[in-house]
C-alpha cells in the first residue's frame, strides 16, 4: 500500500500541498482499495483519481482539485509521451488549406477553474496562501527540452490548437477561434508552436 501510495504522491505534488501530506495519505489509501492497479507500471497510476475525486465527499467544497489532479495527470503523460522531429527552418508562411502535424506531447486542457494558476503557485516557495480558484482557465503543456511546459492560454487558441492538433485546414482552425473571439489573431499561437518544436510537418499549400 505504501508503495502505491508514494507513486500517487510523485504523480500528483501539488494535490499533496493542496491536501496535506497526513490527508493526503489517507484518502489515497481509501482511493487505493477501490481502485488497485491493473498494472506494474506505477508511472499512469492514478488515471481513475480525478473522477473519484469529483465525488468524493470530504472535498466536495474544493471542487477544483479534480481538475487540478487531472492537469497534473496530463503532465505525466506529456512526459512519456512518444518524440516527435520539429520542422527545420524558418516559420512557414501558411495558406488557407494548410495542415499541420504537432508534437505528440502536446495537450491541452480546459478547466472552469483556475488551474493553471494553482498549479504555477504551487511551483513557488512558499506557494501563496490566497488565490481564487473560482475562474475557468485554460492550458497548453508539451514536453520541451526533457522538462514539461505549461503555458496559459485563452479558450480561442485553445479552440485554434485543438482543430490543428486535429489536423484541420488552417481555415477551419481559424473559424473555430474566431467563433469564440471575434478579435483572435492566430499569429501569436503559431509563432509559439514553430519556437518549442511543436510543429513537425506542413501539409497542402504554403504561400511563397
Amino acid at each position: 500500500m505504501a508503495s502505491l501510495i508514494n507513486a500517487l504522491a510523485e504523480n500528483c505534488p501539488v494535490l499533496v500541498q493542496q491536501l496535506g501530506d497526513d490527508f493526503f495519505r489517507a484518502m489515497a489509501a481509501e482511493f487505493i482499495r477501490q481502485h488497485p492497479p491493473t498494472s506494474p507500471v506505477l508511472a499512469g497510476y492514478g488515471a481513475r483519481l480525478p473522477a473519484w475525486l469529483a465525488d468524493f465527499p470530504p472535498l466536495a467544497e474544493w471542487p477544483w482539485l479534480a481538475d487540478l489532479t487531472q492537469l497534473e495527470l496530463l503532465c505525466i503523460e506529456a512526459l512519456h509521451a512518444a518524440d516527435g522531429k520539429p520542422a527545420r527552418g524558418a516559420e512557414p508562411t501558411l495558406s488557407a488549406d494548410s495542415t499541420l502535424r504537432l508534437h505528440p506531447s502536446l495537450r491541452l486542457f480546459s478547466s472552469p477553474f483556475a488551474v493553471f494558476s494553482l498549479w504555477a503557485a504551487h511551483q513557488q516557495d512558499p506557494a501563496p496562501t490566497e488565490l481564487d480558484p473560482w475562474r475557468p482557465e485554460q492550458v497548453l503543456l508539451f514536453r520541451y527540452q526533457d522538462d514539461v511546459r505549461l503555458i496559459a492560454i485563452d479558450a480561442a487558441e485553445l479552440r485554434f490548437i485543438r482543430a490543428l492538433q486535429a489536423e484541420r485546414p488552417l481555415t477551419h482552425a481559424l473559424a473555430a477561434a474566431l467563433a469564440q473571439d471575434a478579435q483572435f489573431d492566430a499569429r501569436p499561437a503559431l509563432r509559439r508552436l514553430h519556437h518549442y518544436g511543436l510543429i513537425l510537418c506542413v501539409s497542402g499549400r504554403q504561400e511563397k
